[in-house]
């Protein structure tokens, strides 16, 4: 067995191993894994300089057996996050032997701390990354599908972020953290901030403050990875009673925007003060929970050693998001 970077001359080993799957976006999905020449680059540059994600796979007599993806938190490039693994039916010890290479890789190269979000359903991926690879359950988020998104216009005074707001957003998202997860979640204000190469990116992220007089009551964001699933996701200051939907309706009129269908889907992170409060507006709205995802991390990097006919495939982190 062998273990390299994925590069453009695999296509064809990948497309093979794509075709098992039985995905009518099979071509799509293997396309999407290889992105030259400019991986030819981004693999050239040192942790700190890497513009996207990275992909390994493990090869055995010519054939790919497994594959795993990374990426790295944008403003802070030694927080990594696993992003799609795929390996072959019940071989388990090849996905686990993927998530161990690229942890002690990308940790010899400087990377801190590893994440990984997963379906609460897939016990076998929590005994695989728990159980063989060293991490721990940490917290958890909720999608909530909006089925029938009617967007309004709000009289909130809101505004794009600028990287000059990072530091105050960083403030108010860690002081919005429930204590115990302070430890695991905390986020410099680099993370906060309009990376470099973000134009060269499949999807976007857009930042948003809201704010009266000058003063910063929450931040929003919205995401996508294929400009048709939205993610919508919202901090408020716990010192201020706020209405949810003049937010959310903000978030929808900026998406209704671009004249094209979507599919709005509300991103409710459990581990902040307000994440109950929250959740009763989310289920008196009679908005769909689709899926709760555990966050397991890795907060060093220490070499794993033990290794704990169709194909398993687990799209994780935002790439889970399907819609009907």
């Amino acid at each position: 067995m062998q273990i390299k970077r994925l590069t453009y001359f695999d296509y064809p080993k990948l497309k093979k191993m794509v075709s098992y799957l039985c995905n009518d976006e099979n071509d799509k999905t293997a396309k999407s894994l290889i992105s030259a020449p400019v991986s030819l680059l981004n693999a050239v540059l040192p942790l700190n300089l890497k513009f996207q994600p990275e992909s390994y796979i493990l090869i055995e007599k010519n054939e790919i057996l497994g594959l795993i993806t990374t990426a790295q938190t944008p403003g802070n490039p030694y927080k990594i996050n696993i992003t799609q693994l795929i390996f072959k039916d019940n071989m388990f010890e090849v996905g686990q032997q993927l998530v161990n290479f690229a942890v002690q890789k990308l940790g010899g190269k400087g990377a801190s701390s590893f994440y990984v979000t997963i379906d609460e359903c897939h016990d076998e991926l929590f005994n695989l990354f728990i159980k063989g690879c060293g991490f721990r359950q940490c917290a958890s988020e909720k999608l909530w599908k909006i089925d029938k998104p009617a967007p309004e216009k709000s009289d909130y005074h809101w505004r794009y972020a600028q990287n000059s707001d990072a530091g105050a957003i960083a403030d108010l998202y860690n002081s919005e953290l429930i204590n115990i997860y302070k430890p695991s979640l905390l986020r410099d204000k680099k993370e906060f901030q309009e990376v470099f190469f973000s134009g060269l990116t499949e999807g976007y992220k857009t930042r948003y403050i809201l704010e009266d007089d000058k003063t910063m009551l929450g931040f929003f964001t919205i995401s996508t990875n294929d400009r048709l699933n939205y993610i919508l996701e919202l901090i408020t200051c716990s010192g201020y009673d706020l209405d949810y939907e003049k937010i959310i309706n903000i978030m929808l009129c900026e998406i209704a925007k671009k004249g094209r269908a979507f599919y709005p889907i509300i991103k409710q992170k459990t581990y902040t003060k307000k994440s109950e409060q929250f959740e009763t507006y989310l289920t008196s709205k009679k908005y769909t929970p689709i899926q709760t995802r555990q966050i397991l991390v890795k907060d060093f990097y220490k070499p794993i050693t033990e290794p704990a006919a169709g194909w398993k495939v687990f799209l994780l982190g935002e790439n889970q998001i399907t819609t009907n």
